[in-house]
């Protein structure tokens, strides 16, 4: 079964990850967003949108932000979650073979590389880093348990993120891994001259 196919059985029933009931999802978002280390950002991408919710979070703190899936059940869920975000921008899309123009200075990536298999993560973590302002954010966060459908693991897709910037964070237990890399970026204390 291809990865589309996955997400299209994955997708008959309406939020099919709990993103909107389960304490995970919800701490998940919640770490997510502490761990940002700007309050405002230019302009993010989150890659893998699904439903929209941390869609919607996340464009409280963008002044423009593209969301991208590959499944269209899910962007049309994201879109009603979204609505009301008029600086959302919502297109369907598989990565790494089609790829956004422009740079962003936020890039989000939860629970979706490990989808890919190992080649495409080395591929699709270069084009991130392309797609990355000088002071921009790569931020990933993923399931540290395998699963049937994962063809890396989270581990995997995390070094091959890694290669080439400087990790700015790192929150891992025993369920999920959380990590944002960049180039020279500023702590929070720094950007508040505070040190």
């Amino acid at each position: 079964m291809s990865v589309a196919e996955y997400f299209e059985q994955i997708y008959r029933e309406p939020d099919p990850f709990q993103y909107r009931n389960r304490w995970y999802e919800a701490r998940k978002r919640a770490l997510t967003l502490a761990c940002l280390t700007r309050q405002r950002y230019r302009s993010g991408w989150e890659v893998g949108c699904s439903n929209g919710v941390l869609t919607a979070e996340l464009a409280a703190r963008c002044d423009a932000l593209l969301a991208t899936d590959l499944n269209a059940a899910a962007l049309a869920d994201a879109a009603a979650t979204t609505y009301d975000r008029p600086n959302v921008r919502l297109a369907q899309a598989r990565h790494p073979d089609q790829w956004p123009d422009g740079r962003f200075d936020l890039i989000v990536v939860s629970e979706v590389g490990y989808y890919l298999p190992p080649q495409e993560v080395v591929e699709m973590a270069a084009k991130l880093r392309a797609s990355l302002t000088d002071d921009g954010l790569l931020l990933a966060c993923h399931w540290l348990h395998p699963f049937d459908a994962a063809l890396s693991s989270a581990l995997q897709v995390h070094r091959a993120f890694a290669r080439g910037l400087e990790e700015v964070f790192c929150y891992q237990d025993a369920d999920m891994v959380l990590q944002g890399w960049g180039t020279g970026l500023a702590s929070v204390a720094q950007q508040e001259g505070l040190r």
